[in-house]
């Protein structure tokens, strides 16, 4: 993927693309839409693969999908493509990215059931952490430049209960610790979760794994911080 995937990206850079063709969805990569680094992984076509080839795997015609952390919006739409229009409902805490995310989905066709707030264990509001680039943005604070901003919240197993999804998709950039700690995952089939050991520690993320294992989770796959969970 190296040196292919650096052609493609050269070349995508020299027609100036503006809209990719991805996962069997269409995302916009005009450098007024995405941050050069993402731009660069999807012309790549590196950004979020592995998390859509699970997508494509384990997400069905009329499954219900809860989604922490949309991004720009590729997985979800992955995921709405399959299980169909409304069935994936979408968390996002970073407000700059809501236009993004409407912007691809009305390229695809598809109207988003997004909610612009994070998810806590709680529902308190809270501090996030916004970088010009949205791979950093966080609600851990890191040793990195950003903006400081307020978000709302809703109560993680609120969400649970009013949505009862099958399968979770979730990039929270260490935000996962809270939420999986706590949350009524009992009628969950299949979770897809970035993991960041690098922002809470290789202890943390271990223990979190332990306590998944207990409740019947099993990693079925894993590729560099992103796991495959089912039960």
């Amino acid at each position: 993927m190296g040196l292919l995937g650096n052609m493609k990206m050269h070349w995508h850079r020299l027609r100036d693309t503006r809209i990719l063709n991805l996962h069997g969805v269409k995302v916009r990569t005009g450098m007024e839409d995405v941050p050069k680094s993402v731009r660069s992984a999807l012309f790549k076509g590196t950004y979020e693969k592995f998390e859509c080839d699970l997508v494509k795997q384990h997400v069905t015609a009329g499954a219900k999908v809860l989604e922490i952390g949309t991004g720009i919006g590729l997985v979800s739409l992955v995921a709405t493509r399959l299980s169909g229009q409304g069935n994936v409902l979408s968390y996002e805490a970073n407000p700059k990215m809501e236009a993004t995310i409407r912007a691809n989905y009305l390229l695809n066709g598809f109207e988003p059931n997004l909610r612009m707030k994070a998810l806590t264990a709680d529902g308190r509001e809270l501090t996030f952490f916004q970088d010009q680039n949205i791979l950093s943005s966080s609600l851990h604070e890191r040793d990195i430049k950003s903006t400081t901003i307020t978000v709302p919240s809703v109560a993680i197993n609120d969400v649970l209960k009013e949505a009862a999804p099958s399968v979770i998709l979730m990039d929270v950039e260490g935000a996962e610790v809270e939420l999986l700690e706590i949350a009524d995952l009992s009628n969950v089939k299949v979770m897809i979760i970035e993991m960041h050991p690098h922002i809470v520690g290789h202890d943390v993320i271990d223990g979190l794994l332990e306590s998944l294992n207990a409740q019947g989770f099993t990693p079925a796959e894993q590729q560099h911080k992103t796991y495959l969970f089912t039960r």
